[in-house]
C-alpha cells in the first residue's frame, strides 16, 4: 500500500520563499502562461499541485491534459531543469523515473520508483505549445517517524500517573503492533505491580498511550516505543519524591532550565529547554 496524498538534493525542504522565487524564475525563463484560444490544449483543473510520498515506496505525479491534439507532454525536474520524459519515453539515466501513459487517455504520469528525500521539490508537466505552457507539481518525500510526546525527559511527581503518548507518522499503513519497553524489558501488563494500561489508535497518524498509575521511583528510567514498521523512540522518566524544594537539588544535574514546576499530587510534566 502506498501513501500518495494530494494535498532536494538535501534531506530537508528548502525555504518556501526560495522555492516560490525559483518557481517564478523558472516559469519566466522556460514556461509561459499563454492565453487560451478555442481548441487549444489546457490542464484539467483537477490536476494535483502537491503530492506526498514515502521514502522507498513508488510515487506517481499525475498530469491531466485536455485537447492535446498533436502536441506532446513532457516532465521537467525543476532544481536542475532536467528533462525527464517526453510523451511515453523516458529521457534520464536514472532508472527510477518512468513515463506512464495509456493510449487515448488524458493522463500523463511520471512514476518514481524507490523515491528518496532528495527527490523532493518542484516538477513541471509541460505541453509543447508555442511557447510551452506548464503545470507545477510539488513533491514532498517523507520518512516514517516515531515520537514520544514531551520527551526526551519527563519529570513526574511520585504517586501521580505516568502518561506517555507515542505518535507514529508517515507509515504506508498503520503499524500492526506498537511495543513498549521499560529499562530494556518488555512491559508486563499482567504483573503484580498492576495499574498499567495501554490505549492504541491506528490511522494515518497512529498513537499508543501508556498509563502507569501511582508512579513509584522504580517506575523511573528509559521507556521505548517501538512500532513494527518505523524507528523506535525513547523518553526518560524521572519520578520526583519529597517536597517541591528538593527539586533544587537536581537542577545542577540538568544542563537546561526547568520551565514549569507545580507541586501538585497529579500528573506533572516538567519541560526542559
Amino acid at each position: 500500500m502506498k501513501l500518495c496524498r494530494q494535498d532536494s538534493t538535501n534531506n530537508r525542504p528548502r525555504d518556501q520563499s526560495t522555492v516560490s522565487e525559483s518557481s517564478r524564475r523558472f516559469r519566466t525563463e522556460f514556461l509561459e502562461d499563454w492565453p487560451q484560444t478555442p481548441g487549444a490544449p489546457y490542464f484539467d483543473p483537477s490536476t494535483p499541485e502537491n503530492v506526498t510520498g514515502l521514502v522507498g515506496h513508488p510515487v506517481t505525479l499525475l498530469c491531466k491534459v485536455k485537447n492535446l491534439q498533436n502536441r506532446t507532454v513532457s516532465w521537467v525536474r525543476h532544481r536542475d531543469i532536467h528533462l525527464l520524459t517526453v510523451g511515453r519515453y523516458t529521457y534520464t539515466s536514472d532508472q527510477r523515473f518512468e513515463a506512464q501513459h495509456k493510449p487515448r487517455s488524458e493522463e500523463w504520469a511520471l512514476r518514481i520508483r524507490s523515491p528518496q528525500r532528495r527527490d523532493s521539490g518542484q516538477y513541471e508537466c509541460q505541453i509543447s505549445t508555442t511557447p510551452p505552457i506548464g503545470h507545477a507539481v510539488h513533491l514532498n518525500i517523507v520518512e516514517p517517524e516515531t515520537e514520544i510526546m514531551g520527551g526526551p525527559d519527563l519529570f513526574i511527581y511520585a504517586g501521580s500517573t505516568i502518561n506517555l503518548t507515542c505518535i507514529v507518522r508517515h507509515t504506508p499503513e498503520p503499524p500492526n503492533t506498537i511495543n513498549w519497553t521499560h529499562r530494556g524489558k518488555t512491559i508486563n501488563f499482567d504483573s503484580t505491580r498492576g495499574g498499567i494500561s495501554l490505549v492504541t489508535e491506528k490511522g494515518i497518524h497512529s498513537s499508543s498511550r501508556l498509563l502507569v498509575q501511582s508512579a513509584r521511583t522504580t517506575d523511573a528510567g528509559t521507556y521505548q516505543c517501538a512500532p513494527d514498521n518505523a524507528q523506535s523512540a525513547t523518553a526518560r522518566v524521572h519520578v520526583l519524591t519529597g517536597e517541591f524544594w528538593k527539586l533544587l537539588l537536581i537542577t545542577s544535574n540538568i544542563p537546561r532550565r526547568l520551565e514549569t514546576c507545580v507541586p501538585l499530587p497529579s500528573t506533572l510534566t516538567l519541560r526542559v529547554h
